[in-house]
């Protein structure tokens, strides 16, 4: 029987890096530390629930997804994908609203 931790660890690796993601991004976003993140993808720390929901929210799957030993890799990536296009659909978005703020204060 696989260990909950490893299997945690090469999940979260992998959506990690199908993201194209650091550690350090991810810890920014889940607002924790490069470190613990890479103790977690090494086995070396389990997370708490919230941890859980914070990676699983950052990384735009379900918190189940971390913790399945039969993912398929292309839904994966698709997930990963679609989470990086709600991504851009965001930032594009607050970049256009500062932009127009920036038009309104000249006129």
């Amino acid at each position: 029987m696989t260990n909950i931790r490893d299997v945690l660890a090469f999940n979260l690796k992998r959506f990690r890096q199908a993201r194209g993601w650091s550690q350090a991004f991810l810890a920014e976003k889940t607002e924790t530390s490069t470190n613990y993140i890479g103790m977690l993808e090494n086995s070396v720390k389990f997370p708490s629930s919230e941890m859980i929901q914070k990676l699983s929210c950052a990384l735009g799957i379900d918190p189940t997804d971390l913790f399945s030993r039969q993912l398929d890799p292309l839904i994966t990536m698709r997930t990963c994908q679609k989470a990086a296009l709600e991504d851009m659909y965001e930032l594009l978005g607050r970049l256009v609203a500062e932009k127009i703020r920036e038009l309104e204060e000249k006129n």
